[in-house]
């Protein structure tokens, strides 16, 4: 029987069997050969640290709130795979028994999945490229929500891979200076490749100041945030010019002490915006939304725009993944955005 990946803890894993589902109408079904995990959003489900925050009010769009529980176990981890199709369910006209294609789902074996939600492969595209549709998603989500334009100096904090994918897009959008800040340095190496025209280790300066230096005083035109982290965010107020923008993109728990909204934040008056591609309907609705997003993304990815290769790392076989998981919690510098192969 296959096999499929269960966390049940941030550090210990389990390769359970199940059963493979008949693909039903509009589903097909597919042959996992590489697949890549989903680090921030994964781990804020294996660690729990939004339980607190209860139960969402779909109606009143708000949390209800509750006592801090321990997270649910086991859950399933992996995020998006690539594979070969090889049952059709009734309704599928788009896909053929043998197409590669791109899909959603966990690290497993063995896929059935909505057509609609699939993605064919062209001849020639890196995998590794192809499971960064999302967060390439979000990273572009981000950069339109920033309104960054030809000229702008833009700051990203975080570079995971939504961060690395932002830095990408801030250059396609005609951003210069593009700064990644991340204290991490295979994320920092990871941003240079990215094309990021400044790096900068939070740990060893003040990156506020550093942001301000590089653009000739002025700081920083758009701030993007996807670090979760509440330094971070203290530094993009920091660095960000007058009445420029931030964006946050994380979804972090709640934050700890560090961040001073009667500072720059209160003389500077930035525009924090918050920002997620998931939640339609878009800021920009019906012109924008999900689908829209997703179709652009992808269309760069496959054009070559948009890249990664130098992301996806590191690459361990499937087996290999109950040992090479729980790295992402426990040892964040060796890895940026996890792929397995099969």
């Amino acid at each position: 029987m296959p096999m499929q990946l269960w966390a049940l803890s941030a550090e210990k894993m389990e390769f359970r069997a199940y059963e493979v589902e008949d693909p039903g109408e509009g589903q097909v079904q597919v042959k996992s050969e590489y697949a890549a995990a989903k680090h921030g959003t994964e781990m804020s489900a294996v660690k729990g640290y939004g339980n607190h925050r209860g139960p969402r009010d779909r109606e009143l769009r708000v949390f209800m709130g509750a006592e801090k529980t321990d997270s649910p176990q086991p859950i399933r981890v992996g995020n998006m795979f690539v594979g070969t199709v090889t049952a059709l369910g009734n309704g599928v006209s788009e896909f053929s028994e043998g197409d590669r294609v791109l899909g959603y789902g966990p690290f497993r074996e063995v896929h059935t999945v909505d057509a609609s939600r699939c993605w064919k492969m062209p001849e020639g595209l890196l995998w590794q490229s192809a499971v960064c549709l999302d967060p390439a998603d979000f990273a572009m989500c981000a950069v339109r929500d920033g309104h960054v334009r030809i000229g702008d100096a833009v700051a990203v904090f975080g570079m995971g891979a939504i961060g690395l994918m932002a830095v990408q897009f801030a250059k396609l959008s005609g951003a210069e200076p593009v700064i990644a800040v991340d204290p991490l340095a295979n994320r920092r190496e990871a941003a240079t490749v990215s094309g990021a025209d400044l790096v900068l280790d939070p740990t060893a300066c003040d990156a506020g100041v550093e942001i301000k230096m590089a653009t000739e005083k002025r700081g920083a035109d758009v701030a993007i945030d996807y670090s979760g982290s509440v330094h971070a965010l203290q530094a993009a107020l920091r660095g960000v010019a007058f009445g420029g923008i931030v964006v946050a993109g994380a979804y972090p728990g709640p934050y700890g002490p560090g961040l001073d909204l009667g500072a720059e934040a209160h003389m500077n008056r930035p525009v924090l915006i918050f920002s997620r591609a998931a939640s339609d309907p878009n800021r920009e609705h019906p012109r924008w939304d999900e689908k829209r997003i997703y179709a652009t993304a992808w269309r760069l990815i496959v054009e070559g725009k948009l890249s990664g290769d130098h992301i996806v790392s590191p690459v361990v076989d499937f087996e290999a993944l109950v040992q090479a998981y729980p790295k992402i919690a426990k040892d964040p510098g060796s890895n940026i955005k996890l792929g397995a192969t099969f």
